[in-house]
């Protein structure tokens, strides 16, 4: 049962309309509608704001701004947890960041509370604000530093060497379902259907943002439509609504329109890297560097880790990663898909490739020369080490053999180009709790806090327990996402599926346990077992240790592996890139359901094809807006942009991550896959973009003129 390529169990209620996501839910009765007035400056202050004629307005209930405001939990400095931390709204006149709330209008409809809200008068006094991320300067005060040897001894050296500067833009994460909240104040507790992907972390930012205990505030997050990081966090969705509830005794819905979740949702920050590579003329690397500058708020430091991606993924005697965080005026980064590892390893891989170019070796086989099985960082061996394996399974598929070189071939008016990246993830091992009970009508019930946002944890929850207590998975009822239920860490970092399950099957073997105590170990029934020695049912809950907790991560250290091969085609009259097909061969443990797991492996490498050839959100450098701040014009990959693209995963079983032998692989996909597409564009054109995304206003001064 486990690893089989099962449909989704939740498939049918959703195709249905039966899947009730949360701006659907009814359970509260009619609920008001809120709507957020954003600022229209970057930085600076409110000089005056007047909102009696939203106020007059039929039909609305509220007005608030940051005169009459509810008081909330104070805000944490830059160096808190971003996880659980308080996040008041209208704690002052200022204005840190381009469409920051400055008004909330809560009405009998959506309509209305809109119509008022563009009533709402606001004066300004602007201020100069830093909104341009700059090449680090020698002095900079770098963190997260790893040294070892000395790469700037080595690279002063070098006869064979890569220095070079990359940059990366914003990203956002946009799912399908906007962030959306409705939440019902009722006798002295708060409950929240909210659109969400960790409840037990945003309880605790929520509770203390709102005043309450936590054991006063339920989420429920059954359904949710995509998340990619950007419902991890708390956001003004459910801050505001739970006040409004609190302070109008009535249920309130919040949500987003999609140009506010580009201002009021964080996204992936900015990047200027440095990659210095130094290797013999074999092609042994001698020193890797790699020194990224970031983007920050002045509220909050995510540390997205773009540096950190070389540190085990090639052998090397001298190693030197850092980051620089700069301030700048904007919105608090978060966690997108990929966080690090997208952005890091493009350049990363980009970087590797003009090596390779350098010395004339295949760049297939210089990543397979640097293999390591030692991760230098944590000072530990690495377990279930796959990398060449994927890179020697990927060439023979892709037919890599028949690259071309540089800038050679041609299909008519198009330049052709072979392409290809490493990818690596780390594998996070978090505390995790799930409840089984087994009913003797002839059900099993699964409960945990655990999120889907999209990516099968109903279904592969329920393979784990038919396989492991023997029963059909039509008998087994998993609810999910909902506080109350056992904790977990939720969805995101690519944790979520083999905590959860680890979790399930031990309690499931618990009650195996107590049944075979009671019965014996043969029967036929496990049903009748339970009527007739446990005519209440049996439960049991299972838990998974936090991988501090975990000899084996004290021990080893944990990854997943890939790589990406691809083909573009390049216009040589406009410099249009397409890309015309790709390959991922992945080793990320035991899986548990092929069909998912090639679903979100497939995923991911679009969301890299997007990183190296569309998405940018470009910010008005006089004004701290998004220039583009909305789907006309910031571009994605569309059905017509993705071509044949396929999904190998290796047979693996890491017994060291768990003792399923299970991994993470939500992410691992978009790691490497923009190197992979960078890296053909320079294979068909011999130009070597560094600029991210690669676009034809790039490429074309540079193509040769006698096309």
């Amino acid at each position: 049962m486990i690893g089989e390529g099962i449909s989704r169990t939740d498939g049918p209620v959703k195709v249905t309309g039966r899947a009730h996501y949360s701006l659907e839910r009814q359970e509260p009765g009619q609920a008001l509608y809120g709507h957020i007035v954003g600022a229209g400056i970057g930085y600076g202050r409110i000089a005056r704001i007047d909102a009696s004629a939203a106020e007059r307005v039929t039909g609305v209930h509220l007005v608030w701004t940051y005169h009459n405001a509810p008081d909330q939990g104070s805000p944490e400095g830059p160096e808190g947890d971003m996880m659980d931390r308080a996040r008041p709204e209208f704690v002052s006149d200022r204005i840190d960041y381009y469409g920051m709330p400055v008004a909330f209008v809560i009405a009998d409809s959506f309509e209305i509370a809109r119509h008022a809200a563009g009533l709402v008068e606001v004066e300004y006094e602007a201020e100069p604000g830093r909104y341009v991320l700059a090449t680090p300067a020698k002095t900079a005060q770098w963190k997260s530093e790893t040294r070892i040897g000395d790469v700037d001894a080595i690279m002063a050296e070098a006869v064979n060497s890569v220095d070079q500067l990359y940059s990366t833009p914003y990203h956002f994460g946009q799912p399908m379902e906007p962030n959306a909240c409705l939440a019902d104040w009722r006798d002295g507790h708060l409950t929240l259907f909210l659109t969400a992907q960790m409840l037990n972390q945003l309880i605790s930012g929520l509770a203390a943002t709102v005043k309450l205990d936590r054991n006063q505030i339920t989420i429920d997050s059954a359904y949710v439509g995509g998340g990619f990081g950007s419902k991890i966090v708390l956001h003004a969705e459910a801050v505001l609504a739970s006040l409004a509830t609190m302070h109008l005794n009535q249920p309130v819905k919040v949500a987003f329109t999609r140009r506010q979740i580009f201002t009021l949702v964080g996204h992936r920050p900015a990047s200027i890297s440095r990659v210095r590579l130094a290797a013999t003329p074999e092609g042994q690397l001698t020193a890797v560097g790699h020194d990224a500058a970031i983007q920050i708020s002045p509220s909050e430091a995510w540390d997205e880790a773009v540096s950190s991606v070389g540190r085990a993924l090639y052998a090397t005697p001298n190693l030197l990663t850092r980051q620089l965080h700069q301030t700048l005026d904007m919105k608090a980064a978060e966690p997108v898909r990929g966080p690090g590892e997208l952005a890091g390893l493009m350049v990363f891989e980009s970087a590797v490739d003009e090596l390779a170019e350098q010395l004339g070796v295949d760049p297939v086989e210089l990543r397979i020369r640097n293999d390591t099985d030692y991760d230098p960082d944590k000072e530990l061996p690495l377990s279930g080490r796959r990398l060449v394996d994927c890179l020697r399974e990927g060439a023979e598929q892709f037919g890599w053999s028949e690259r071309p070189r540089t800038a050679t071939r041609r299909d008519g008016r198009w330049m052709i180009g072979y392409g290809v990246a490493s990818s690596m993830r780390g594998h996070f091992q978090t505390s995790a709790e799930a409840l089984v009970r087994i009913d003797p009508e002839g059900w099993v019930l699964v409960r945990s806090d655990m999120t889907d946002i999209g990516t099968g944890t109903y279904t592969i929850v329920a393979q784990v327990v038919a396989e492991v207590l023997g029963v059909p998975m039509s008998v087994v009822r998993v609810e999910l996402a909902n506080s109350n239920h056992p904790k977990g860490n939720g969805a995101g970092g690519s944790w979520g599926a083999a905590n959860t399950t680890v979790s399930v099957d031990r309690a499931c073997s618990t009650l195996l346990e107590r049944i075979r105590a009671a019965a014996g170990t043969t029967y036929n029934d496990i049903f009748a077992e339970v009527r007739r020695h446990f005519p209440d049912g049996l439960e049991a809950i299972g838990r998974q240790l936090a991988g501090s907790e975990d000899p084996n991560y004290q021990t080893f250290s944990q990854y997943t592996y890939g790589a990406s091969f691809a083909e573009v085609g390049v216009d040589i009259d406009t410099g249009e890139v397409r890309l015309r097909r790709m390959l991922g061969v992945f080793a990320a443990g035991r899986i548990l359901n092929r069909k998912t797991a090639r679903s979100q492996l497939i995923g991911g490498m679009i969301w890299g094809v997007g990183a190296a050839l569309h998405e940018e959100a470009a910010v008005d450098p006089r004004f701290g807006s998004w220039v583009n701040g909305d789907f006309a014009e910031y571009l994605i990959p569309t059905h017509a942009d993705i071509p044949a693209i396929d999904a190998i995963m290796l047979d693996d079983f890491d017994e060291r991550a768990n003792h399923l032998g299970v991994k993470g692989i939500g992410e691992l996909g978009a790691g490497g896959t923009g190197g992979s597409v960078a890296n053909a564009v320079y294979n068909a054109t011999g130009v070597r973009i560094r600029d991210f995304p690669i676009t034809l206003g790039k490429l074309l001064p540079h193509l040769p003129r006698d096309r």
